[in-house]
């Protein structure tokens, strides 16, 4: 039967229970505790009992979720299933306890029953005597499942008090396998094989001035691993470092949620953290090296943040990100050899670089020997340098600076978004009377500045843009670097490997005097070669 005649038959007089109807229903808890279980397995009963006691029905088999939210529908399977299942039009009707069963968002709620119900598909809600074939049962669902989101609401902020009294209480909150500790009943106790690695890691850091890849790689080769038995992964290593619980600090608010029905949060700045000293976290290392650590931490990301922003970046790095291991499928990075000749630049697997070569025998690559393979290619596959030339001015005049200026524009417009959902928390904070007029005046003028600091930062970097790339001295230098290299000589402009070169996989059979490349260009292409770096000689084919 249709919607329509339905109603119709209702209007008559008919109740539900009269109309031959194929019948299913919808179970739900949101925990997998036993007691919860026995309650899934009750409404199980009840509805399969009460679907076949009815003669005019025809027993349709119902769909449970065990364990699962009602915040949101996204992981529910068997949810969703029934959705599908009822616009393939399985069955006419559905029973379920209550609107929170079904869902404690109103948009979700109300969503989902119009859906139903533009493929003759009708919902009771057991409990709360709504029943959506009925003419008014819209304005009750907004009315019910408005009261059942509002419970969701109160349920996180009951949750966030009982965290905060968790807290004077001396609880310790948050991750269970916190490395170097153990965790049992919300406090943390020392465990001693796990904290001399703690400390090894400050020690490396703060006074021996290594970097992350080389105490991973240091670590591994004393004989320290993770606890699955393999090397520490450099995250892992960064998130010690950061951590002030090692300090014996307890450390909180660093992010927050946006929205509790969603449940997604965002990352807060450090400076609006929760931190100071909490005796009931046992120190690993002191203050002072702790902070030691964390200042050369900061120091070294805004060097490495500047010098990726640097314009100069790209051109003296053109292989960086374009190097792949196919044994691990890893990138490979820049390293200086210094040797009694002086430096030589090389690339090496990120495996190699965190275990050694019992982590990865792929060989590294020198600089030179990649310009030398890559100038060689062109003069093999190019038989009219000249109209090659002119070809490739051509395709570079119209599209320059395109790509960079989109990349450029997005990072800098990702910043202002950001502050821009800053502003909007700091507006919600002020409604709710969180922060004092003077407190909220200060911060949000703050903000503006930043955000009329990015907006001048994005504004100078397309004025940039345009005059860096569409300029005729520009492309006359590239003009002759082209010749140069077409010309004969071993070298090629890092600006042509950057514009032509996509990736270069390097192949697992390759080793130290024989490599074996796959070489990936843009615009789809690619070939394999061979080099032998003893006879210093080249060999190409189609891939």
């Amino acid at each position: 039967m249709n919607i329509l005649q339905i109603r119709s038959e209702l209007r008559r007089g008919k109740t539900i229970f009269d109309l031959p109807l194929r019948v299913t229903f919808y179970a739900r808890v949101s925990t997998d505790r036993d007691e919860q279980r026995n309650s899934l397995d009750n409404q199980v009963q009840y509805y399969t009992e009460l679907i076949r006691a009815r003669p005019c029905w025809t027993y349709v088999p119902g769909y449970v979720d065990e364990g699962i939210s009602g915040t949101s529908t996204r992981r529910r399977e068997s949810f969703l299933r029934m959705i599908r299942d009822a616009k393939a039009g399985r069955f006419d009707f559905i029973l379920t306890k209550e609107i929170s069963r079904f869902s404690r968002s109103t948009l979700d709620s109300i969503r989902y029953t119009q859906e139903l119900l533009e493929h003759d598909v009708g919902v009771l809600f057991q409990n709360d005597n709504i029943n959506t074939l009925d003419g008014d049962s819209e304005f009750r669902l907004v009315v019910m499942a408005g009261v059942a989101q509002d419970e969701v609401r109160k349920l996180s902020e009951r949750l966030k008090f009982g965290f905060r009294q968790a807290i004077r209480n001396g609880h310790v909150l948050g991750n269970d396998r916190l490395w170097g500790y153990d965790k049992r009943d919300c406090v943390l106790t020392v465990n001693e094989g796990e904290a001399a690695v703690v400390r090894r890691i400050f020690d490396l850091y703060a006074n021996r001035q290594m970097g992350i890849r080389r105490i991973s790689q240091t670590l591994y080769e004393e004989g320290f691993t993770s606890r699955e038995g393999n090397p520490f992964n450099v995250l892992t290593i960064r998130h010690i470092l950061c951590n002030p619980k090692y300090k014996g600090w307890y450390c909180a608010n660093k992010s927050r949620s946006v929205d509790y029905r969603s449940k997604r949060r965002v990352f807060l700045d450090p400076s609006e953290w929760v931190l100071y000293p909490d005796p009931s976290i046992p120190a690993l290392v002191s203050e002072e090296l702790w902070d030691r650590a964390n200042a050369l931490y900061r120091l070294r990301s805004r060097q490495m943040r500047a010098h990726q922003r640097g314009a100069s970046y790209h051109n003296r790095y053109p292989y960086s990100g374009k190097i792949v291991c196919q044994a691990h499928d890893a990138s490979f990075h820049r390293h200086v050899n210094r040797t009694a000749r002086g430096e030589v630049e090389v690339w090496q697997c990120r495996i190699y670089r965190e275990r050694g070569r019992a982590g990865c025998r792929a060989p590294q690559l020198r600089t030179a020997e990649l310009n030398a393979m890559m100038a060689h290619l062109f003069r093999q596959m190019i038989p009219d340098p000249g109209a090659v030339v002119e070809a490739v001015i051509r395709l570079l005049r119209p599209a320059s600076g395109r790509l960079r200026r989109a990349q450029g524009d997005l990072s800098i417009r990702q910043e202002l978004s950001a502050l821009g959902a800053k502003k909007d928390r700091l507006l919600e904070l002020g409604l709710a009377g969180a922060l004092s007029a003077e407190e909220f005046k200060v911060r949000n003028d703050g903000l503006n500045r930043q955000m009329l600091t990015l907006q001048k930062r994005l504004e100078a970097w397309q004025a940039e843009e345009d005059r860096r790339h569409l300029s005729p001295e520009r492309l006359n230098r590239i003009r002759g670097a082209l010749e140069r290299m077409l010309a004969g000589r071993d070298e090629i402009d890092a600006g042509l490997v950057t514009s032509v070169l996509d990736h270069i996989v390097v192949l697992r059979k390759s080793t130290m005097s024989l490599i074996y490349l796959e070489i990936h260009l843009r615009g789809g292409g690619s070939l394999r070669a061979a080099f032998d770096r003893a006879n210093r000689s080249f060999c190409f084919s189609r891939s």
